[in-house]
């Protein structure tokens, strides 16, 4: 699905999108009456022909998106394992989109956040690490990611440590590298910024800092 436009400079029809959605996936969770779940059918509806108009995708396929989640609607929750070696940051070179990133991804049920972690940068990676701290857990839409996403989105940044493996590919990856503060390179954007690399460098120079949040 080709993602919605950046939010910011009076795209509120995103933040209409994804409320309406919210607003009918609970509504046909808890709601009985044949009546109310005929109007949260509807509101959906309207959610996906906001999203498909505003983003210049298919109305079906915005549809079958919606419809496919179930349940209380929360944000979704990707988790990114910040590890240093040398003085340099773990990153990993996307397939999608030939840019760089923190190793990481969407969390599973029945995972920790820290299981969720060690999972995503030794599937990305090759590296074997070990959780040792929460840094921060930034709203992804206040930080300047582009595109933006169809759902809420949580991004949680764990410090972990060094304990084996290699550098190796994935069915995501093809590289795996540690970048020095000044010699990041390009990013791929709908996964990291520079201000949250940046960021990271910090809680690495000042290890007391605390954990952070939007």
């Amino acid at each position: 699905m080709q993602e919605p436009g950046d939010t910011s400079g009076g795209f509120a029809w995103l933040d209409w999108a994804k409320e309406l959605q919210a607003i009918s996936q609970n509504g046909l969770t808890f709601a009985r009456d044949p009546f109310d779940l005929e109007r949260y059918a509807r509101i959906r509806e309207i959610a996906a022909e906001i999203m498909a108009g505003g983003s210049n995708t298919p109305l079906q396929r915005v549809l079958d998106l919606f419809a496919s989640q179930s349940g209380y609607a929360t944000p979704k929750v990707d988790t990114r394992g910040v590890v240093f070696s040398g003085g340099g940051i773990l990153l990993v070179r996307e397939l999608s989109d030939g840019c760089w990133t923190i190793p990481g991804g969407w969390a599973d049920p029945l995972e920790s956040a820290a299981e969720s972690v060690v999972r995503e940068v030794k599937e990305e990676s090759g590296f074997d690490v070990r959780a040792v701290k929460l840094l921060a857990v930034y709203d992804r839409s206040k930080h300047p990611h582009d595109p933006p996403m169809p759902f809420h989105v949580y991004k949680m940044f764990i410090r972990c440590e060094l304990t084996g493996g290699a550098a190796s590919g994935s069915i995501e990856t093809d590289s795996a590298q540690f970048f020095p503060k000044d010699r990041i390179p390009e990013l791929s954007r709908t996964r990291i910024t520079r201000g949250q690399i940046s960021r990271m460098f910090e809680h690495l120079e000042h290890p007391g800092l605390p954990a952070e949040f939007d």
